[in-house]
């Protein structure tokens, strides 16, 4: 990652948390999570971005910028903590800024009011981690595809009511890991009267660190699964239905270029139905993994599974830049019907 610089003591005071938590290296790589000023790029400041910009900032990023060229609605003002009611009507990004800045005065954060789908190639070229939020499908992959042909790592996710998402897609991400290497020895001789074969052994826990790698998907392939292969298939039981969900909605979006809106429910809900079908039709599986009323559960960023899942996510950013303990990959789901989250590997193997 680059030159690692030294942590200063009031540095060591505001992330003492975490460096005990990580360790002082892990905190020198977030420090230093740019290579000549490439800083985190944060597209989307709705209510699962401001999660991430949250967890991310907190743990002490070196820099981000939020992107985001949408104004601030009521929903906003509901969905999360980085606007309020004053700021109706203004940039997104830019109301944002203060509130972020607050998290944490030795982080860089800068606000870009630009809309993601101007910006050309060359632009995604100044950072070294791209998250990508409140985005349809065509966008997502084609800054994926980008960011995978330049090393630069990329995460992605979305909430839409009570089902949440995020996807990552490092490349061949190198990471350490440290795992438990036990070792018994007899125990110091003593004297007493027991018999040698009673005598305790201890168990000398130690850790070790290991160096590992793993390779991720493209999120284009994940999305273009074909089901009826028989391998498919069986790994279809096991698939959490939040996938198939999140691929209904992503449709959604890239049809109506927005997401489900509560002032157009009923519309909405009968159109989320109506693309259910040839959502499922496309990807060659029995519309019974979606239920019949998953199109109630679609409306508005509902606080708590932002928080959840970007809570992940900002986990995973940190993990990757870091470059500690093993990632996700590539998904996670979360389903708060139930209550449940799942991580799964989904797509081909082609990068």
């Amino acid at each position: 990652m680059g030159r690692e610089e030294n942590i200063t003591e009031d540095e060591a005071a505001l992330y003492d948390r975490q460096i005990r938590l990580w360790g002082l290296d892990a905190q020198r790589r977030l420090r230093a999570a740019r290579v000549n000023k490439m800083p985190v790029l944060l597209v989307g400041v709705k209510g699962l971005g401001a999660e991430v910009a949250k967890n991310i900032v907190l743990a002490g990023i070196k820099s981000i910028t939020l992107l985001d060229s949408s104004l601030v609605d009521d929903e906003d003002c509901t969905s999360h903590f980085l606007v309020s009611k004053a700021d109706l009507g203004k940039n997104r990004a830019e109301s944002s800024l203060h509130r972020v800045q607050l998290l944490n005065p030795m982080v860089q954060v800068t606000a870009d009011s630009g809309d993601v789908d101007g910006k050309d190639d060359a632009f995604f070229t100044n950072f070294d981690v791209v998250c990508v939020t409140c985005c349809p499908a065509a966008t997502q992959c084609r800054i994926n595809k980008f960011c995978a042909e330049n090393s630069i790592q990329f995460f992605s996710g979305d909430v839409f009511g009570y089902y949440g998402y995020m996807f990552s897609d490092l490349g061949e991400h190198e990471y350490a890991e440290e795992v438990p290497n036990t070792k018994a020895k007899p125990a110091e001789d003593e004297e007493t009267d027991e018999p040698s074969p009673k005598k305790a052994k201890t168990e000398e826990p130690e850790t070790v660190v290991v160096k590992k790698c793993m390779t991720f998907k493209r999120l284009e392939n994940a999305l273009s699964v074909d089901w009826s292969l028989d391998d498919m298939k069986k790994k279809l039981r096991r698939t959490p239905n939040t996938y198939f969900i999140m691929e209904v909605l992503l449709d959604f979006y890239g049809k109506h270029k927005r997401r489900p809106l509560i002032k157009s429910k009923a519309e909405d809900v009968t159109d989320l139905n109506g693309i259910r079908e040839t959502t499922l039709e496309r990807l060659k599986v029995d519309k019974k993994v979606v239920p019949e009323d998953f199109a109630s559960f679609c409306f508005a960023e509902l606080s708590p599974v932002c928080a959840v899942v970007g809570g992940v996510l900002g986990q995973e950013i940190i993990k990757a830049v870091s470059q500690k303990d093993q990632p996700h990959n590539n998904f996670f789901f979360y389903n708060g019907i139930d209550g449940n989250g799942m991580v799964d590997n989904i797509g081909s193997s082609q990068h």
